[in-house]
């Protein structure tokens, strides 16, 4: 799991200026998840409505479709950085508590090499996705059917790249606090 899951034994071990980085990184990701579940909120209220005004009044609400799905990508990666925080990412753990057991240095060199390996995955998205951000801004690009709905992706694409980026920072802790971990290990 993410670090959130030894914090209790191991935030001691960790300097202070370490972890009042984590704090003020924690904050913003804090922040970042409520904005999701504000969205999950709104959109469950826009579903509703949409449902109701098309089985009671025959009028539906022009645009929901357009909105729940661009919505979903906005919530994915609003929330990412926080699930992946607090040790939520589907993973597998039953290899790395026997690894733990038996040798908690490999362990913290194991964490330390797949955030690592996630840091380079999610740079690849982030690059990836600049310039669908760029493109979308540029030339005002949208989605739905002019004369009925239309909204810009633009602020969907943003979000793809502040979630990515607050992943990358979550994932560069969490391999930082591995390592010195890790180097703690090997002065004890």
């Amino acid at each position: 799991m993410a670090e959130s899951m030894n914090d209790n034994d191991e935030t001691e071990a960790l300097p202070g200026w370490f972890l009042a980085t984590r704090r003020g990184v924690d904050l913003v990701t804090g922040a970042l998840n409520v904005a999701g579940t504000v969205l999950i909120l709104g959109l469950m209220l826009l579903v509703n409505a949409d449902v109701i005004g098309r089985g009671a009044f025959n009028a539906p609400i022009s645009g929901v479709p357009e909105m729940v799905s661009m919505s979903i990508v906005a919530i994915v990666f609003l929330q990412v950085a926080q699930t992946f925080r607090q040790g939520r990412l589907t993973r597998t753990d039953i290899l790395l508590g026997w690894v733990e057991r038996h040798s908690p240095r490999v362990r913290q060199a194991i964490e330390m090499f797949f955030s690592l390996a996630a840091i380079l995955l999610v740079w690849q998205i982030i690059t990836a996705s600049w310039p669908l951000f760029e493109r979308a801004w540029t030339r005002g690009t949208y989605e739905g059917t002019i004369g009925a709905f239309t909204a810009p992706i633009w602020p969907v694409k943003l979000i793809i790249l502040v979630g990515c980026g607050a992943l990358l920072v979550q994932l560069a802790l969490h391999a930082l606090a591995a390592f010195l971990r890790l180097m703690r290990g090997a002065q004890a």
